[in-house]
């Protein structure tokens, strides 16, 4: 099987959120299920909100995004999880 190139887009509750501890367990979550995080940013959103956004490859095999975005949706300081892109690895 190939591996996908996945984005995720995480909204914070407020730009209060500590960021950096919510990127982190987003992390751990990714790495449960089998995921290698690659590139990391923040996004600005509007007045002080910022996204984060991890892209991460992970093998085709292990199916769909569900399970995972509701794991980061259950994480304290998480507005809303969602997938901004998948793309089929080449090579």
């Amino acid at each position: 099987m190939a591996s996908v190139i996945i984005t995720l887009k995480i909204m914070p509750e407020s730009p209060e959120t500590d960021l950096e501890s919510l990127r982190e367990k987003a992390k751990e979550c990714i790495a449960r299920e089998g995921g290698e995080v690659g590139k990391e940013e923040f996004e600005p959103v509007a007045f002080g909100l910022k996204a984060i956004k991890l892209i991460f490859v992970r093998d085709e095999a292990k199916g769909g995004t569900d399970k995972l975005e509701e794991e980061i949706a259950l994480i304290s300081g998480v507005n809303s999880v969602e997938v901004a892109d998948v793309r089929r690895a080449i090579g």
